[in-house]
């Protein structure tokens, strides 16, 4: 019974992930566009790809990126029209770039001048903690007149 229920579950999930009527009639461009699909984020959802969201947002980015396919486009050719339309931001996984290295390691050099600045204010606080000599010499003369 579970397994009747598991696979009528997965034949479900296929049916719905995508309107037949859209589907590619070659497989294996319908295969490539749905690779595409997997790596380029649904600008709705945010942190889902195309080919899991519902958005009519994301319906339309796979049909574009059908469209392209069926024109004989690589990969590379749909993956860069996207991001020249919507932005690097449509991609899961953007490309290494030192744009995107200066955004990842700005927050560790931040925190880490911060660290710098906490210890550097921490030696300077420790020096400043003895007398000067005037200091001592004042600080005498006010627990004598304190005294008498």
């Amino acid at each position: 019974m579970r397994r009747t229920l598991a696979i009528l579950a997965a034949v479900l999930s296929l049916a719905a992930a995508s309107d037949p009527a859209e589907r590619l009639a070659d497989p294996a461009q319908e295969a490539r566009a749905r690779a595409i699909f997997r790596e380029v984020r649904c600008l709705v959802c945010q942190n889902e790809s195309i080919d899991d969201s519902n958005a009519e947002l994301a319906a339309d980015l796979r049909r574009l990126v059908r469209d392209e396919v069926k024109a004989g486009r690589t990969d590379d050719q749909v993956r860069d029209h996207l991001t020249d339309r919507y932005g690097e931001y449509v991609l899961l996984k953007p490309a290494f770039s030192w744009g995107n290295a200066a955004l990842w390691g700005a927050p560790f050099l931040v925190v880490g001048l911060g660290l710098l600045l906490l210890i550097g204010g921490f030696r300077n606080r420790q020096a400043d903690d003895e007398l000067s000599p005037d200091e001592a010499a004042r600080l005498a003369r006010m627990s004598d007149d304190e005294g008498a």
